[in-house]
């Protein structure tokens, strides 16, 4: 979530995965959807504009083909890239952010070096927000408040079955009952990565997305999609460029 100063993690995709769509990288701004430039030009998302391109074009793709199920993230921040979800819910959907909505988890023994001195300055109270004079928003005490407020801002109030946020870690929170369309995971390291893959594998519609945000960014999360995959035969990836989507095979049963 909080995404710079960072190093890259090393890909180990096959090369046709790693070249793959490297055209979002250069996405403009103007080419988002009104809602995904109004959550940048509020600050309330730490998405590139590639990333939100290629979030917005995996929204278009579940919904053209008519998968079936929830939207889901797990990892909310200041909610801009939760609120663009919930603006595309169509009738009969719900969507579900999870978050613990304060200071984020340590990494923990699988992520690298750089990881836990990255997690050294935020317990430190060194990380800066997205502007000038704005918190990290770990920091922010009523942090939930405010996103329901941004929420309602942006015309997707949270309301039971519609739209829900659920505070806590997700070990503890992240419990689905319905069949999920769409996840985005972004959620830094490799514990927690590995933790929302596997509650939210059994739950996948066939030809639903997985996105993992982090997986150019933070070595555990790379790690631990690889890992899932190895042990996912029904999963396939999609693209690897700003991020990784995944597809559970639309014949899957």
């Amino acid at each position: 979530m909080l995404r710079s100063p960072r190093r890259r993690a090393r890909s180990r995709l096959p090369l046709p995965h790693r070249i793959a769509n490297r055209g979002l990288a250069y996405a403009s701004a103007a080419a988002l959807p009104p809602v995904a430039r109004a959550v940048r030009r509020e600050r309330l998302t730490y998405l590139s504009v590639a990333k939100l391109r290629s979030l917005t074009r995996a929204l278009a793709a579940v919904r053209r083909a008519g998968v079936a199920g929830d939207f889901v993230e797990c990892g909310v921040a200041l909610g801009g890239s939760g609120i663009v979800l919930a603006r595309h819910l169509d009738p009969g959907r719900a969507f579900h952010g999870f978050d613990l909505f304060g200071t984020i988890p340590p990494p923990g023994a699988q992520d690298p070096p750089e990881a836990h001195a990255r997690y050294a300055r935020i317990a430190a109270g060194e990380a800066e927000g997205l502007g000038p004079g704005d918190a990290y928003y770990g920091y922010v005490d009523d942090l939930l408040e405010q996103v329901r407020a941004s929420f309602a801002r942006h015309d997707v109030p949270v309301a039971p079955g519609r739209v829900e946020l659920h505070r806590g870690l997700f070990e503890d929170t992240l419990e689905l009952k319905a069949p999920v369309a769409l996840a985005h995971v972004d959620s830094d390291w490799y514990d927690p990565v590995g933790l929302c893959l596997e509650r939210l594998h059994p739950h996948l519609s066939p030809g639903a997305l997985v996105i993992a945000d982090d997986y150019n960014d933070y070595g555990g999360c790379a790690t631990a999609c690889h890992e899932f995959l190895g042990r996912a035969g029904d999963m396939r990836i999609l693209r690897a460029q700003p991020h990784l989507v995944l597809q559970r095979r639309p014949g899957a049963g």
